[in-house]
């Protein structure tokens, strides 16, 4: 071959190469997305993923016992973890320079803290642990945290109150928003231009984050807890860290969680997801899952599903809430152990335990719940049924739900014992049934009813099949076609 034409093929392969290395990124490894062939759903590595969860805080890499709790975790089957980027714990723990004379340097990282995070990101990636990020928590910037936050220009070296506008004290619950510190986009509310200083020291905040958890693949991304700020403070971080990602080349998925999505059809900021799947590639709709309570839970619950997808996507439920008994709508454990089946049966793409005390956390229910779920998913593949309650008869007010695929497959779950007719007129032939303890995460053959005796492993189908839970408590059945 004459040597301008190897020449010629040598700068065209380098033009190729030019044009293809920047997309490696995407490539390298598959990460968490929308499950291509039903993206109401999460995929992994190319598999569809049930996320389940459950653990004892909320900001998970600053755990001194991190690795443990996640081997714990990971033991009972869970694989999805809630982790704020928290700035409420001790001087020691915030991720800013604590200097010598007790002041924050904003300019400087506190290496400790990034080294616990990059350490949670590595730990969750080896055990198959999907991460979702809550880049602000309001609760860290009110009340008493804020007395001791490094952005509190009276704890560093970087601005005065008198430069920022900001005031010594903010006493007020921050569901009222009254912290400028969320107002610092053009054109916000709250907005003044001496908060340009603050915006530059947030925006390095969250590019620091970035530089350890966009080399990572099994990543979520939400902009805040429970905010009732609004939209445009979350969309802005939502457009910043796209675009970091654009820049590595890789793929995130980003949203924003709404507090007032316990209200469904009432609610005024949580339906700005429904619209635009843009900023919101998944839902968290985790506030459903406080102040509501059995058939109401499920209701609303369904409603917001059912706007979440006009544009298919994953819905999220990263806080559970059920114990401690909450003046704001707790309820106690075992009313977070029947919004985690009412969520899963439901249709919700993940499930997972609120930390104690507003939680069950990694207790005995929650992992109980936990190992249930994956003993149903070894039957039945969630992604694959949908709610079905029409095919429940002679059912009291929160007995029972139902998941199915008609025909085929059917998961129904009990809150405590009971009996319901299932109909199955539309399934001829026989399928097998496998009882499941919501408490201890173990299947049973045998039943209270006729004296402890061995329970049918099959029905038929053609008709309507009473099922009876078999002891008292929670139970879940798996029904599926021989």
């Amino acid at each position: 071959m004459p040597h301008f034409h190897l020449r010629l093929l040598a700068s065209t392969l380098a033009w190729i190469l030019t044009l293809t290395v920047p997309l490696l990124g995407l490539f390298a490894a598959d990460p968490i997305k929308p499950y291509e062939n039903n993206p109401r759903y999460w995929q992994y590595q190319g598999k569809p993923i049930l996320l389940l969860g459950g653990s004892n805080t909320d900001h998970l890499f600053l755990m001194d016992d991190l690795e443990m709790h996640l081997d714990e975790m990971h033991a009972v089957g869970a694989n999805y973890v809630r982790n704020t980027m928290s700035q409420r714990e001790g001087k020691e723990l915030k991720p800013h320079q604590l200097l010598p004379d007790g002041k924050f340097n904003l300019d400087q990282w506190n290496q400790a803290y990034w080294d616990r995070f990059e350490k949670m990101l590595r730990w969750t990636a080896e055990r198959g642990i999907i991460v979702q990020i809550e880049v602000w928590d309001r609760f860290d910037f009110s009340v008493d945290h804020w007395e001791t936050s490094p952005w509190n220009p009276g704890n560093n070296t970087n601005y005065t109150y008198e430069q920022i506008g900001f005031a010594v004290h903010y006493p007020k619950h921050p569901s009222q928003d009254a912290q400028p510190f969320f107002h610092t986009i053009k054109g916000m509310p709250r907005y003044d231009t001496k908060l340009e200083q603050v915006r530059a020291h947030q925006e390095a905040f969250v590019a620091k984050m970035l530089s350890y958890s966009l080399a990572h693949h099994h990543v979520l991304y939400c902009m805040d807890n429970e905010t009732s700020t609004p939209a445009a403070w979350g969309q802005y971080w939502i457009e910043f860290i796209k675009a970091k990602a654009a820049e590595k080349g890789v793929f995130v998925c980003t949203t924003d969680m709404f507090d007032d999505a316990f209200e469904a059809e009432k609610a005024k900021h949580t339906p700005l997801i429904f619209e635009d799947p843009k900023h919101y590639m998944f839902a968290d709709i985790s506030q459903v899952n406080s102040r509501n309570f059995d058939d109401t839970h499920w209701e609303r619950l369904q409603w917001l599903l059912k706007q979440v997808n006009r544009h298919p996507r994953p819905s999220n439920h990263t806080k559970i809430y059920g114990s401690g008994y909450m003046s704001f709508g707790t309820g106690g454990p075992e009313d977070g152990v029947e919004r985690f089946w009412r969520n899963l049966l439901g249709g919700s793409a993940s499930v997972r335990f609120h930390r104690p005390d507003a939680g069950n956390g990694l207790n005995d229910f929650a992992k109980g719940s936990i190992k249930a779920a994956r003993l149903l998913e070894s039957q039945i593949k969630l992604w694959n049924v949908s709610p079905r309650m029409d095919l429940l008869s002679n059912r009291e007010p929160n007995e029972a739900f139902v998941a199915a695929k008609e025909g085929q497959s059917y998961a129904l779950y009990f809150t405590h014992g009971g009996s319901v007719g299932l109909d199955l007129s539309n399934a001829k032939g026989t399928f097998e049934v496998t009882w499941i303890s919501v408490a201890m995460g173990i299947t049973t053959q045998t039943s209270a009813a006729g004296g402890y005796r061995p329970m049918k492993k099959t029905i038929q189908g053609g008709g309507v099949a009473t099922l009876t839970a078999p002891y008292k408590g929670g139970w879940v059945v798996a029904i599926v076609k021989k």
